[in-house]
This record gives C-alpha cells, structure tokens and sequence, in this order.
C-alpha cells in the first residue's frame, strides 16, 4: 500500500498493477490464482469478478442497457459503448511508444505491444500452444472442446466465437456500418471493406506459387490453390459429398435441410443462400449492377450478363447430343430437345391439349377466351 499526496494506492505485487481500493486489488489477485468464485446459474460459467458474472448473464438475458446517442445501437457492457463511440468520432487515445500507432481501446494497445516483444503469455493447458490474447486463447480451446456456445437468436445457428455471430447476424439486419471513403459503398464486416478497398488501388498482394496468379485476399488464395490440389476438405455427412469452401458445404446443406434462413425484408419470401436473396432483391430495387462492356446494356444477374454476351461472341455452348444443334441458352436446348423425345409439359386446363412450350399454351388459351 502507498500513500501519496493524500491519496492511498493498493499495489498487486505480482504484476505492479495499482488500485485506488483494497476490495479491486483483492478481486484483481484472482485472475493470478485462478480462483473464480462466482459462477453463472444458468451455463455454470465461472468469474473471479461478480461484476464479471454480472454482465455474462446478459449473453443468456439479451439485456443491452447501454444504448449509442449517435446511432441507437445498444450493448451489454458500458465501456464497450464507451470504445464503440469512438467509430464516431474517431478518437484512438492509446498510442504505441515504440511504433507510433495510435488505438481506440486500451486493450487492443496492450496486445498490440506483444508484436514488438514477441510475449504470448496465454497457454493453451491442452496442447501447450501460446497466444498474445486472451481472447484468442480462448477461441483456441473451442478447437479442443467443439464448443459452440454463442447462439443466433433468429435463425439459432451457433458460433464458437462471438465475433463470428456478430457479423453472422448482419446477414438478417442487413446492417452494413463500414463505409468505403472512396466511393461510398457499405459493408457489414471490416474485412469485407478492406478487400473492397483493393479494388481501388488494384493491389493484390497475395501470389499462388504454381500459377502466379493474385489475389486481394490471403484466403482468396488459399481456396484458389485447391484447384492445383484437389483437396477438398470440407464433408458432407448427409451424403458424403465433399467441398474445396465451407461456404460451399453449407449451401449444400440446405439441399437435405429444405432450411431457407435468408429472408426478404421486403415481400417475405426466404432462400437457401444469402446470394440469392441479393439477387432477388434487385426485383424490387431494380438494381442492375452487371453492364455489358460491348453494348452497355445492365443486368441484375451475372448469369444473365453471361448469356448476353453471347450475342455478341456467337458463342452456343449447350449441344443437343441427339442432332448436335448448339444454343447459347440451356432453356431453349431443353425446348429443342422436345422435339426429338415429343414432351409437351404445358397442359390447357380447358380443353387438355398439351405443348411443348409455355408461350404456345399462352396463345392456345387465348382461343378459347375469345
């Protein structure tokens, strides 16, 4: 204990951090020894601190007292608001004395420092590997353990780490909070924005050492090396079919599930995959973002972009195997081939005359109508 200039200090003497109380000092000493006295009666999580325990059980009760009076959203922690706000403002008051970097949390400063000292104080008690931050140790034992604990309130898929649901979660609020200062475009992760940021400067610093090609992203060429490789690491246990990408794997699932997660905010109508939502939502924007780099002419899909330019290359990759007569659409090789098997699928419900086309059936009801 010091005392200076009137004012009484409690030192941990095991790392030098000071206290203004006895009682912090005391509950700080835990998280040396271990000891975590306060135990959720829900999960049967424990906490050296009960103010720890406190805010943990908002994870269980939803409950986010403190609200942004900048942009309304809410959060379960005060100082995390307090570090949020400073998104707004821009504020980063923790500066590195080695390097200059500036941060807006102390915390991230802390672990930003362990780059210079090469320190990873975190160990693993399973396996004996060592990390810088707490937090990415304890993202780490969910490879050892499976855990999952961290769950979607909406659609109830589970996470092993919360950061993983937080940006799971954009995908039904459609919230995008990271705007590019280039042109405007917004995103719902961090990562996404600085990969869409590459597409400004063109750097793609990431190169595959049997091709040469590059990418923007780390990851990008990771996945692209499977096609060299092969591999395919991802499992369906429904059907054993396997993926080179876990996003792949999990479209794939919803083949077995019938699950359709992604939802329209707009009409309701829900899909299997994320991108096909984007896609129909461009139904009622009118949004056409894919322009054809010949005529001009936009397009809502890129599969439609790719058909079109057909007209212009003369290309017909779809080849009757029966006549060997090419198409440049799959739709009009399906038509054509009903010539040669006498299908007509398009049935009058007046009269029972059947075609092979919807537009033939369209005229014939025309018929009877007048």
């Amino acid at each position: 204990m010091n005392k200076e200039k009137g004012k009484t200090s409690y030192h941990c003497d095991i790392c030098g951090k000071s206290f203004s109380e006895n009682g912090r000092l005391a509950s700080h000493k835990r998280i040396h020894a271990g000891e975590k006295p306060h135990q959720c009666d829900i999960c049967g999580k424990s906490f050296s601190e009960n103010s720890n325990l406190t805010t943990h059980k908002r994870v269980h009760t939803g409950e986010k007292p403190y609200h942004c009076d900048i942009c309304g959203k809410s959060f379960s922690v005060s100082s995390v608001l307090t570090n949020h706000k400073r998104i707004h403002t821009g504020e980063k008051p923790y500066h590195c004395d080695i390097c200059g970097n500036s941060f807006a949390v102390r915390g991230t400063l802390t672990k930003h420092k362990r780059i210079h000292t090469g320190e990873k104080p975190y160990h693993c008690d399973i396996c004996g590997k060592s990390f810088s931050g707490s937090s990415d140790l304890t993202k780490h034992k969910h490879v050892h353990t499976g855990e999952k604990p961290y769950q979607c309130d909406i659609c109830s898929k589970s996470f092993s780490q919360s950061g993983d649901l937080t940006k799971h979660k954009y995908i039904h609020t459609g919230e995008k909070q990271y705007h590019c200062d280039i042109c405007g475009k917004s995103f719902s992760r961090n990562d996404h924005l600085v990969v869409h940021k590459h597409i400004h400067t063109g750097e793609k610093p990431y190169h595959c050492d049997i091709c040469g090609k590059s990418f923007s992203l780390g990851n990008n060429m990771a996945i692209h090396k499977r096609i060299h490789t092969g591999e395919k690491p991802y499992h369906c246990e429904i059907c054993g079919k396997s993926f080179s990408q876990s996003g792949d794997l999990t479209k794939h699932k919803h083949i077995h599930t019938g699950e359709k997660p992604y939802h329209c905010g707009i009409c309701g109508k829900s899909f299997s995959r994320n991108d096909r939502l984007t896609e129909h939502k461009r139904s009622h924007t009118g949004e056409k973002p894919f322009h054809c780099n010949i005529c001009g002419k936009a397009f809502s899909k890129t599969s439609q972009l790719s058909t079109h330019i057909r007209i212009h290359t003369g290309e017909k990759p779809y080849k009757c195997d029966i006549c060997d007569k090419a198409f440049s659409k799959t739709s009009h090789l399906t038509t054509h081939v009903r010539i040669h098997t006498g299908e007509k699928p398009y049935q009058c419900y007046i009269c029972g005359k059947s075609f092979p086309q919807r537009i033939h059936l369209t005229k014939h009801i025309a018929i009877h109508i007048l």
